[in-house]
């Protein structure tokens, strides 16, 4: 007669982990440069207000039900959501905890994967979040001339406090965008200064033209009789000028030229003993 051999039980002294929990913030973290470090350790900061929101989610249905809402209560639930948000973006994209949209990505090999992951950070998100800081900027001072507050008595006033975090807030993106981006051209050549200017073209150049445009508009608020930003645009150094058949600013073409100059000098200034 055989008998069936029970299997041996499973040693509690075996490392063999069923349920793993990993902090985004140190996968990696070996490769992290300084910069990246500080993203993350204001992210971590940040990521408190999620628990504040819960409460404030739960009090607020609560005291709904009770018969005693409370206006500022919703208004507080947005300004907590809005700040955490805007810095989780910085920490996504520092952690790489992000949704990747590409089926192929995975299938790539590691230098191509870093090849994709600089085009899509430098030539594509940065550009994007430098439009959003300069789109929101002339939203914010004009929140703060104004005033603004909630469109409730019982609200949180001084909304433009709010508005004015969310501008500076891209910023905290862009520089994490940027970070991101250096780290993975150190993992193809070395990051010299020329190199990060050159790889990151678009994002440079667009930098440089807002520096311009906003150098020259109160370099004509404070030379000319010129009040206002409009009156001050009607400068003919904001105009444009025909090439073939297309346009183009002076602004943009001035940047253009100061950003090639700009990767010039960087290239000329270089430490040739890390050329590679």
């Amino acid at each position: 007669m055989s008998h069936a051999i029970p299997p041996e039980p499973v040693s509690a002294d075996v490392d063999t982990p069923i349920v793993a929990v990993s902090d985004p913030g140190e996968v990696g973290r070996a490769e992290h440069n300084a910069g990246d470090r500080i993203i993350i350790a204001i992210s971590n900061v940040f990521a408190w207000l999620f628990p504040v929101l819960m409460i404030a989610i739960c009090a607020q249905v609560v005291l709904r039900g009770a018969g005693m809402n409370q206006a500022w209560l919703d208004d507080a639930q947005w300004w907590v959501y809005g700040a955490a948000v805007l810095i989780g973006i910085g920490y996504a994209v520092t952690t790489n905890s992000h949704v990747r949209v590409d089926i192929f990505y995975d299938g790539y090999d590691a230098p191509k994967q870093r090849k994709i992951d600089i085009f899509g950070l430098a030539w594509l998100f940065l550009p994007f979040i430098i439009l959003c800081w300069d789109t929101t900027l002339d939203y914010a001072i004009s929140s703060v001339k104004a005033g603004e507050g909630s469109d409730s008595p019982n609200g949180l006033h001084r909304l433009y406090l709010l508005k004015v975090f969310m501008n500076v807030s891209f910023l905290f993106i862009a520089a994490a965008t940027w970070f991101a981006y250096v780290r993975n051209l150190a993992k193809l050549v070395r990051p010299l200064w020329w190199r990060k200017l050159f790889w990151a073209f678009p994002a440079v150049a667009f930098a440089v033209n807002l520096v311009i445009y906003y150098s020259a508009l109160g370099l004509v608020l404070a030379t000319t009789e010129a009040t206002t930003a409009r009156e001050a645009t009607r400068h003919w150094f904001f105009d444009t000028f025909a090439i073939g058949p297309e346009e183009m600013k002076y602004t943009v073409a001035s940047a253009l030229i100061v950003t090639v100059i700009i990767i010039g000098a960087a290239y000329l200034l270089r430490d040739k003993s890390e050329d590679a």
